[in-house]
């Protein structure tokens, strides 16, 4: 039976109408007037939301006509339009700002949206309509796109448990509302994680080897956190740090990295995460039985372009071997640096938080080349307005035009108009580009309008980064990976701007989670680019070029440390899939047992290498506990295949000036065939429609340097 009837009372919510939400943004391109929301909008919003789609939903159920696809299909598209709304907004904001009242909210409507989702995907009712309507296609002629939308919502009634009996629908309800609030539990607990893991130094002299920019930013952070000391090192998302390249101090460089692999065991209560992730994995596991699959991880991949676990397994382990053996040979250079070290007595063995200081001298050593050197030439908005906008612009037409007169979410966010190449608006692009207390670490894109032709709506996309901000008055200076990053998520955006979909279900990135990182990867090429390069890396105060060798040297060493990269990345992925490819009896029941688990899974995979740990541990790994990438965070390797496979079409069959590929024709044909084309058809027969054939995995293997 439906449990749509168990929030009727909900339906009668009425929005006040001075709350921000309860109309549509006047702004341009529908972008969310962050300035007119306060916190004690959100409460009320989001009930009101949720109870006008379920009377949306119900009057879908309800319907004594015929299903056809205007009172089904459409009518579900178009459903939840306040809800979408205020939740654009909330987890923006979740995200991006944070804090205690935020935190708050959002632990309290987590349960409660769980609770929306499993009234919709388990109504027997919609779930007969789609049946029926799907035995009249034939007889319908539906167009390929909204045949696609219908067996996409059939198959996902049935991963969602519309097949359960009653007692297995009750179970799955209270699965899904414990499992969301753990995750949000374990995601906020990664943040305060970060926060307590800083490191304090109190003398300035244990910090040699930094620039007077970065001690300025150190001592600023101990300002900003009131903290005792003359300087404070925060932490990143992940297991290694940036200043272990650059810090001398080698007893600091081991404090620095055991605070960042410690984060979450207990150190600090309020962060420990081991019980919750425990509790997720064997909740998962659960689930998965309960909906007839074998774990975990066989119930994502089914929904992903890998289609199955064993094809999952099979990619990473060939992976493994050829990745762990390349960074045994870089481990064995490294020790040899570290033994002509003068300042580190005979006999040291080589430690984790020696790699990234050694490796960083080796790159000098053999390539001449310094981070502080090249900073200069990498000044944030030259390499945003000189490189990721203009590549944009030579591939695709685009332009981008900063709009002063709309304001993003917090200080320092910025938003750009986008026109098509004969000056039609094509969308908005929003940057926040900076670090800040109660952000999520890391770099992301998200929308915050879905295009769709169905709704006419145009997109409103956003990338987040973390960098750390300047002093005031100072440039913005980036590392060569920074650069790597905003072209990257500067791909994803492309993605959001480029749909051209008539449904919202399947805009922009809404694609598998095993495909929708290829897009991002394969913008990465263009920084590397000659053109490209030769525009946006130039002394930030002399607007000089980087010097040609430098630049050679750049581009030469960009393949060295791929051992130690690619098995950091595996690690990660294999303990990923170890977690959720088990049963809900072999999840360990201690907290002790989570690093015992962890230790055992990647010697068992291959890669359980003391000197290269895991890109993410287990207790701050918020990509799969977190939610969003659980049992999928080998998505990026997977979707390098397509990557690494476009890049060589680019440079190929596209490359029809001599150009690397860097034109309009080459670009519109990525840009028509695959970018705009969301999810609206299957995944792979995108790339299909680009390369004319499957993905080969010989460019990737070529790439990482993993062929014999």
């Amino acid at each position: 039976m439906s449990r749509m009837s168990d929030v009727t009372a909900l339906a009668d919510t009425q929005l006040d109408p001075a709350n921000p939400f309860a109309t549509p943004s006047s702004l341009p391109y529908g972008l969310p007037d962050f300035g007119a929301v306060r916190i004690e909008h959100f409460r009320p919003a989001v009930a009101a939301g949720i109870a006008a789609q379920r009377a949306e939903w119900e009057a879908v159920a309800t319907d004594p006509t015929v299903a056809d696809v205007v009172n089904t299909l459409d009518a579900l598209e178009r459903s939840g339009e306040l809800l979408r709304r205020v939740l654009v907004v909330f987890h923006t904001l979740a995200s991006s700002v944070g804090g205690d009242e935020i935190h708050e909210i959002e632990s309290e409507i987590a349960p409660q949206l769980a609770a929306h989702g499993d009234a919709f995907w388990l109504d027997r009712r919609i779930y007969a309509r789609l049946e029926s309507l799907a035995s009249a296609t034939p007889l319908l002629d539906l167009d390929a796109e909204t045949t696609w939308l219908l067996e996409n919502y059939r198959k996902n009634f049935v991963r969602a448990g519309i097949r359960l009996d009653d007692a297995g629908m009750d179970q799955l309800r209270e699965l899904n509302s414990r499992l969301v609030t753990l995750e949000t539990e374990f995601s906020q607990r990664v943040v305060k994680a970060m926060e307590a893991g800083a490191v304090e130094v109190e003398d300035p002299a244990r910090l040699a080897g930094l620039d007077e920019g970065t001690l300025a930013g150190l001592a600023r952070n101990a300002a900003d956190r009131g903290v005792a000391v003359n300087h404070l090192i925060t932490l990143m998302l992940p297991t290694q740090q940036p200043l272990l390249a650059r810090l001398t101090d080698r007893e600091l460089r081991a404090q620095l990295l055991a605070a960042s692999e410690q984060r979450g065991t207990g150190v600090d209560a309020d962060s420990d995460t081991r019980a919750i992730l425990l509790e997720v994995a064997r909740l998962r596991a659960e689930r998965a039985r309960l909906l007839g699959y074998d774990h975990h991880a066989a119930y994502v991949a089914e929904d992903g372009t890998a289609a199955t676990t064993p094809a999952v397994n099979e990619m990473l382990a060939r992976l493994a071997a050829p990745a762990a053996r390349n960074a045994g040979k870089e481990a064995a250079e490294l020790q040899k640096m570290l033994d002509a070290d003068p300042d580190v007595p005979g006999g040291a063995t080589l430690r984790a938080a020696d790699w990234a200081y050694y490796s960083e001298r080796l790159r000098k050593e053999r390539y001449s080349i310094d981070d502080s050197v090249l900073a200069p030439y990498l000044e944030l908005n030259r390499v945003l307005d000189d490189g990721v906008f203009y590549a944009a612009n030579r591939l695709y037409g685009i332009t981008f035009h900063e709009r002063a007169d709309l304001a993003g979410y917090a200080d320092g966010v910025r938003v750009w108009e986008v026109k098509e190449e004969d000056g039609t608006g094509l969308g908005l692009f929003v940057g926040d580009y900076y670090a800040r207390a109660g952000k999520r670490g890391g770099a992301w894109m998200h929308n915050l309008v879905d295009q769709s032709h169905l709704t006419g709506r145009r997109p409103v996309v956003v990338n987040n980064l973390n960098l750390t901000p300047p002093p005031a008055g100072e440039p913005t200076l980036l590392t060569w990976d920074e650069v790597r990053t905003c072209f990257h998520e500067f791909g994803h955006a492309l993605h959001g701007l480029f749909s051209d979909v008539q449904y919202p279900t399947f805009s922009g990135t809404s694609v598998p989670r095993d495909f929708v990182e290829y897009p991002s990867q394969v913008n990465e090429m263009w920084m590397a680019n000659p053109e490209v390069v030769g525009r946006f890396a130039r002394h930030h105060e002399t607007g000089e070029p980087l010097p040609a060798k430098l630049l050679e040297k750049v581009l030469a060493v960009a393949g060295y440390g791929e051992g130690f990269a690619t098995t950091e990345y595996l690690g990660a992925a294999l303990l990923d899939q170890a977690w959720h490819q088990v049963t809900p009896e072999q999840v360990p029941t201690e907290v002790d047992d989570v690093a015992a688990f962890e230790r055992e899974a990647l010697q068992r995979a291959g890669v359980g290498l003391e000197l290269v740990p895991p890109r993410y541990r287990s207790t701050y790994f918020n990509h799969t506990f977190g939610g969003g990438y659980d049992a999928g965070y080998y998505s990026y390797i997977w979707s390098e295949v397509l990557d690494a496979d476009t890049v060589e079409w680019f440079t190929t069959e596209g490359d029809i000036d001599g150009d690397g590929g860097l034109n309009r024709a080459a670009g519109q044909r990525f840009r028509d065939a695959l970018l705009s084309r969301g999810y609206s058809q299957d995944a792979l027969q995108s790339f299909r429609d680009l390369r004319g054939r499957d993905a080969r995995i010989d460019p990737l293997l070529k790439r990482r340097r993993l062929t014999d």
